[in-house]
């Protein structure tokens, strides 16, 4: 969970920007001539002493690699007098170094110190950093034109896109839906940031554990006493994922009510991000055991989901779209839930894969 982020243009490609060094010495770019994404290179100088220093080199390795050559441009009157782990060449300030065999391998989101070397000259960091041909770490190719000054600055990247889960025990407690959509982003190579106040884990082990899912809320009461305000404020979310409305359907909320809740919600997320993403669930159906009496839940339910997209396309917008996910159709409570009310495991998947297919092209 976080208080503060900047905030993210879904709409554009994000490519990660790391800097070269860790220590004293920090390098990043914001030239348009970035790296691909995974290619990492950490240069550290140790020590310095009069017009000499020492640097050790690592590489993170994206996906496993068997092999490295790394490439780079050193500051003018900068030579490389001797190092260690690896076959070298310096012509004049461009270095080259390549695997010594045993150091050859990488393992996929590893971590690895490669070589040290000694120098003399100016112990700034090198530029123009490949690695096996590829830019990194937000490095530009020395022999690429200056940009114009006049050009429009280009976009940033702003970290992991941040999603709020939004709702009643259906997203929060169990609501472990969100362990399992989690996983599929994750797998998918996003990378993104789950918000909220609430905490609960999730299987699978790993996943983002943060949410705002409230068991037993009202959206309408919520919205009413400024409480889903105050979630928005402390995480204003890059894209809000809203599944809130079961409780009000249950206590025969009328659907004009629900929605103009929904429209404060828009309203205010986008007044603290005006790019936020909205995706708004079609509820999944209500068949509540006899014990739990609500015998017109079922229909009332129908009801509100077909006045949703009629709502959703009055209010989006090409800065801070508004999109339906249905989570109704296909759900089957007999199956998808314990009680005709709550997932189980067999819903937390379909709840799960049907954010995925809405999320996916958005990220």
């Amino acid at each position: 969970m976080r208080t503060t982020r900047n905030r993210k243009r879904l709409t554009m490609t994000a490519v990660a920007v790391t800097a070269l060094g860790t220590g004293a010495l920090m390098v990043a770019s914001a030239s348009p001539a970035l790296a691909e994404e995974g290619c990492e290179v950490d240069y550290t100088v140790v020590g310095s002493w009069g017009s000499g220093f020492q640097a050790n080199v690592a590489i993170t390795a994206d996906e496993a690699i068997d092999g490295w050559e790394i490439e780079w441009a050193f500051p003018s009157g900068t030579t490389v007098g001797s190092a260690w782990n690896v076959d070298w060449s310096q012509s004049g300030t461009a270095f080259t170094g390549s695997d010594v065999g045993w150091n050859a391998a990488i393992g996929s989101g590893q971590t690895r110190e490669v070589f040290g070397l000694i120098g003399s000259g100016s112990a700034a960091a090198p530029t123009g950093v490949t690695v096996n041909g590829d830019l990194c770490d937000g490095q530009v190719d020395p022999t690429d034109p200056p940009t114009d000054p006049t050009d429009p600055p280009t976009e940033e990247p702003g970290g992991p896109v941040s999603i709020m889960p939004l709702g009643d025990s259906i997203t929060g407690s169990p609501g472990c839906w969100r362990g399992n959509l989690w996983s599929l982003l994750d797998q998918a190579g996003h990378e993104v940031d789950f918000v909220g106040s609430l905490s609960q884990a999730c299987n699978p082990a790993g996943s983002d554990p943060d949410h705002e899912g409230h068991g037993g809320f009202l959206v309408t009461q919520s919205v009413a006493n400024g409480s889903v305000r105050g979630w928005l404020e402390q995480n204003t979310p890059d894209v809000l994922m809203m599944h809130f409305a079961t409780n009000d359907v249950w206590s025969a909320v009328p659907p004009a009510q629900i929605l103009a809740a929904y429209t404060a919600i828009v309203e205010d997320l986008r007044e603290l991000n005006p790019d936020a993403v909205i995706l708004v669930a079609q509820i999944i159906p209500l068949h509540p055991d006899a014990s739990f009496g609500c015998t017109d839940c079922p229909q009332r339910a129908i009801d509100f989901n077909a006045e949703i997209p009629g709502w959703a396309a009055g209010l989006t917008t090409a800065e801070s779209p508004i999109t339906v996910v249905d989570q109704w159709t296909g759900f089957d409570p007999a199956v998808d839930t314990y009680d005709g009310v709550h997932p189980d495991e067999d819903g937390y998947v379909k709840i799960a894969a049907n954010w995925f297919e809405a999320l996916d092209p958005i990220l």
